[in-house]
């Protein structure tokens, strides 16, 4: 059975070099980050399976999860531990069948319960609803409502936030149930991304 997704999720931003991206990371970990996504949309091969390799080992070193983006091949070939699928990223039923009953498949459901359903039916282990604040990263993304969090918890579902949290905001939503928050600019441009990072752990730990 996958690992629930709790807590603070990371993911990083596109186009950072090496050394910011595996420094911000490894803050974002050491300030409690239960997750970390890589992200990335280069289109450079070489260079996403470095990172992602390195990243994966940064996770380790922080017993935390590791997920990549789109990419079920990558993640595959690096080992992670599982896949986060978009609408038009590949097919849930395949990205279970091909990673193993153990991996977490997460599924981007944007503000439709509908879509929970469907993810969870083909085999997402989680779903994210988003954005749920104006987002910097997906400025064009539709707005969720956070009473989907209450439907999402009765249908069982491990679901994740995602758009424009950060530690000033991010209360609100752990508040109406998100079992996690997936967090970009709020801690990758953050001027202390591990304080940023611990202030949106122990929201959840004060839960």
């Amino acid at each position: 059975m996958p690992p629930r997704v709790e807590g603070l999720y990371a993911v990083t931003p596109d186009g950072l070099d090496d050394a910011r991206l595996f420094a911000l990371a490894g803050a974002a970990l050491a300030g409690g980050a239960q997750t970390l996504q890589y992200r990335d949309k280069s289109g450079d091969a070489e260079r996403r399976l470095r990172q992602a390799a390195e990243l994966r080992r940064l996770c380790r070193a922080h017993g935390a999860l590791f997920i990549v983006n789109d990419d079920v091949e990558l993640a595959e070939r690096v080992g992670a531990d599982g896949v986060h699928l978009g609408r038009d990223d590949g097919d849930i039923a395949v990205a279970r069948v091909r990673l193993g009953a153990d991996a977490v498949v997460g599924a981007s459901c944007y503000d439709r319960i509908a879509l929970a359903r469907a993810a969870l039916a083909a085999g997402a282990s989680y779903v994210a609803f988003g954005a749920v604040f104006p987002s910097r990263t997906k400025p064009q993304a539709v707005a969720a409502p956070l009473s989907l969090f209450a439907e999402a918890a009765a249908l069982g579902a491990n679901a994740v936030a995602i758009g424009g949290i950060a530690p000033d905001n991010a209360a609100q939503v752990v508040e109406a149930g998100a079992d996690a928050v997936a967090v970009v600019g709020g801690i990758f441009e953050a001027a202390d991304a591990a304080a940023a990072a611990r202030a949106l752990a122990g929201l959840f730990t004060a839960r």
